[in-house]
């Protein structure tokens, strides 16, 4: 039995409860699933701040969680291997899971803790599980010890 045929067996609600979870993960649909990262992002880190000490090292990353001037906003700023100040959606575009963070192996790589997933830093997929999904990239500049984070 298909997977639609099974679902349409259950009904919907049913459906939609037992299998949620697996349908972003296991869809063989060949469309793009985006998850919700605000538009107009823009806003500076001080990183002279105590918040932003995690930066002063390469490989050292911190995750900025719902500023009150968006609708919705969790990313994780980093200092990669090389120096630079990065930024991506800390949204897992897997699942939609709120769990990426910065990891050192490979040079540098955007880790999602909950299903392995791995994103170059430029925020295309390093494994099968998110190939048609990029990780959202934000741009970064760093104007003294202000970074700006934006879209």
């Amino acid at each position: 039995m298909e997977r639609k045929d099974f679902l349409r067996t259950l009904g919907a609600g049913a459906a939609f409860a037992l299998t949620f979870p697996c349908v972003n993960g296991c869809s063989k649909n060949d469309g793009i699933e985006t998850f919700p990262v605000s538009d107009g992002v823009d806003f500076t880190i001080d990183l002279t701040s105590t918040e932003a000490a995690p930066l002063a090292n390469n490989g050292g990353f911190i995750s900025i969680k719902s500023n009150p001037d968006f609708t919705y906003l969790d990313i994780v700023v980093a200092r990669n291997l090389s120096g630079e100040l990065i930024a991506a959606s800390k949204i897992c575009s897997h699942q939609g899971t709120e769990e990426i963070r910065f990891i050192t192996e490979d040079g540098g790589v955007y880790h999602c803790t909950t299903h392995q997933s791995r994103f170059a830093q430029d925020g295309t997929s390093l494994n099968l599980k998110t190939t048609s999904n990029p990780l959202k990239i934000f741009n970064t500049e760093l104007n003294g010890s202000m970074l700006r984070i934006f879209e």
